[in-house]
């Protein structure tokens, strides 16, 4: 027997675990521990696997049977990651030439069907980069978050279409916003952009097993796929059709 730390075969036994486990001393460093523990260290390498898999369409459960770690650690794990991501977009770098907008409003719950969640959602048309995001009720207050979250040359700028939902005539700029229908063409790329979200993020699926319990990782699990949404949007547009923000 020796140390995992120092290799010292220098080791007494001292004492028992909650598990009734034999713990042992190093003299030599003062590292305790048990043969086979039950617990692992889980390495960086396997932590980037499980953030890839929580950007497809596979439930907590699937991923802590796929890369073999408990589901207490997961969920402890997605805990911490959901609520440290970012609540807001940043946007240094705005389009060259006119700036277009599609916006609409995506339903999700949280719990039970009656805690209803709503995905806001404002797309750039020409860039497919969404630029403005929020998560609330289907009020003209959500409405008024949505535009608040707007890059600033977009609300001095972009002209927008929405479907005819109310909320946004009271908030849009009426010289600049247009009501349309899905017949028009002219809100394509959102509601593709509202079925992308529904494939790849497990619990925006309609009918689902893997359904946010807590509000806060809901709206974490949808902020970070809008961040990798964007990051790999970017990778693929060329430079030279953007100006650097001044706002």
């Amino acid at each position: 027997m020796h140390c995992p730390s120092c290799q010292s075969n220098d080791v007494i036994r001292n004492g028992l675990n909650a598990m009734r486990k034999q713990i042992y001393r190093c003299k030599n460093c003062g590292r305790q521990f048990v043969l086979c523990p039950s617990k692992s260290t889980i390495s960086d390498d396997k932590k980037k696997l499980i953030d890839r898999l929580l950007l497809e369409r596979i439930s907590l459960a699937g991923i802590s049977r796929s890369v073999d770690v408990s589901e207490s650690w997961l969920q402890d794990y997605v805990n911490k990651k959901y609520e440290n991501e970012p609540r807001t977009i940043n946007i240094n770098s705005i389009p060259i030439g006119t700036l277009t907008i599609e916006c609409d409003e995506m339903w999700s719950y949280v719990e039970k069907h009656d805690n209803k969640q709503w995905i806001w959602l404002a797309l750039d048309r020409d860039t497919r980069i969404v630029v403005s995001a929020y998560v609330g009720d289907r009020s003209e207050a959500s409405a008024q978050a949505l535009w608040n979250a707007l890059p600033l040359a977009y609300r001095e700028r972009a002209t927008s279409y929405t479907d005819y939902w109310a909320a946004y005539a009271a908030v849009f700029p009426p010289e600049r916003h247009h009501a349309v229908g899905k017949d028009s063409g002219q809100t394509n790329h959102i509601e593709r952009l509202n079925c992308t979200f529904r494939q790849r993020i497990s619990r925006l699926v309609r009918k689902t097993l893997s359904f946010s319990k807590k509000l806060v990782n809901h709206i974490g699990a949808i902020w970070y796929f809008i961040h990798h949404y964007n990051d790999s949007i970017m990778r693929n547009l060329s430079p030279c059709r953007f100006i650097v923000s001044s706002y």
